[in-house]
């Protein structure tokens, strides 16, 4: 007897199915009390949602597929979730204008780089790319308004966007980075004064939370100037070098003699000069609360990006992207995975007949003795419940 897959009514006599106990899964079973027939309801919907819900626990936690329940549970779980893979969540863009945002990009092995943007700790959007562009760091600043105050750390691209995208802006560089890059070219153990005071002057930066603190700050910063800052404009020519450095070009006549500490020093005076060292201080943002560091960002984010990869090691590089993704979404400000399954089309699969066409040929030979299987003959392939308790 036919019976609606999605109702509780029986097609032949329209009468209403009543509850007649469960199946052995634990699925309900509907009996129609004329003809006696019984069914069970299916519901595609909430199977896919279910699935779903599974894949995103195990994509986001720290369980392997063999904690499921074992090699076979494995199967079964990466045979029933294999269509998720196909859903790409993205962030939607409410045009809200947020008064402090940070943003960092985070590398792939694989050679992709995700850039993203945060709002106290939320993620509000993300954008693929190969490597920190301007104009990467441009598709994403397109889509959100400028805000207020942006905290970042100090690459080339990132800066350009900025100008061109978000022109009005503030920004705050974060000191921890201006703290690395000054100790990547001076070191930590300089032998010099010059180096010495250097790094000095990096290691306070973290250690500055007052309007006053950064005044003193910046009086021992010129004091460091009216000291060494000659050495930085010393030059040394070929022609009465003992030495020539490994990073001097070949028709280079002269070179900065202690360059190393010139470049220690041009990255503070730049984030001077763009007045990008102490916005965190400003009077007028004093209610913001700015931070002075991404530490939000990259211990919120990008550390919890990089976890993930690792208890999910050896996935492939598509699969990499949709984790990364979905942990993206799923901490952003209003995540819906609904949504993303009501929006994504499942793939219908072809079903090919297999089976050889029966001749029409009169003339053709009858098939006596066969290997295949035959009703009449009591031979066929049984499904069901095959007598389980």
């Amino acid at each position: 007897m036919p019976k609606s897959e999605n109702t509780t009514t029986c097609l032949i006599y329209n009468t209403k199915l009543v509850r007649n106990g469960t199946t052995p899964a634990g699925t309900v079973r509907w009996r129609c009390p004329k003809c006696g027939a019984s069914s069970v309801r299916k519901r595609p919907d909430v199977t896919r949602k279910a699935q779903l819900d599974q894949f995103l626990a195990w994509i986001t936690g720290k369980a392997s597929q063999a904690d499921l329940g074992g090699a076979s549970a494995a199967r079964q779980f990466r045979r029933t979730t294999a269509w998720c893979w196909a859903l790409r969540p993205v962030i939607p863009v409410t045009g809200a204008v947020y008064d402090v945002l940070q943003i960092d990009g985070f590398n792939l092995r694989t050679g992709w780089c995700v850039l993203v943007a945060t709002h106290r700790g939320t993620v509000v959007a993300f954008q693929w790319c190969s490597r920190e562009s301007a104009a990467a760091w441009g598709a994403l600043m397109q889509r959100l308004p400028a805000p207020l105050v942006v905290v970042c750390d100090g690459g080339s691209g990132m800066h350009a966007a900025l100008n061109t995208h978000w022109p009005t802006a503030q920004v705050q560089r974060c000191l921890v980075h201006l703290q690395r890059n000054v100790r990547k070219h001076v070191t930590t153990r300089s032998n010099t004064p010059a180096g010495q005071g250097l790094w000095g002057l990096a290691l306070k930066l973290t250690r500055v939370k007052t309007v006053t603190g950064g005044e003193e700050w910046a009086q021992l910063f010129l004091a460091w100037e009216n000291s060494f800052l000659h050495l930085t404009k010393e030059r040394t020519y070929r022609k009465h070098a003992a030495e020539v450095p490994s990073w001097a070009r070949p028709n280079q006549t002269w070179w900065y003699t202690h360059q190393r500490l010139r470049s220690g020093y041009q990255v503070l005076q730049r984030a001077i000069q763009g007045g990008h060292l102490f916005t965190f201080l400003s009077p007028q943002l004093a209610h913001l609360n700015v931070p002075s560091t991404t530490n939000e960002i990259e211990g919120g984010t990008n550390s919890q990006m990089r976890l993930l990869l690792r208890l999910h090691r050896g996935m492939p590089e598509e699969h990499q992207r949709r984790a990364i993704e979905w942990w993206l979404y799923l901490h952003s400000e209003f995540p819906n995975p609904a949504v993303i399954l009501k929006e994504h089309q499942p793939e219908k699969r072809q079903h090919t007949n297999t089976a050889q066409p029966e001749s029409k040929d009169p003339a053709a030979p009858v098939s006596l003795y066969d290997t295949g299987l035959d009703a009449n003959e009591g031979l066929w392939t049984r499904s069901g419940w095959a007598g389980r308790p």
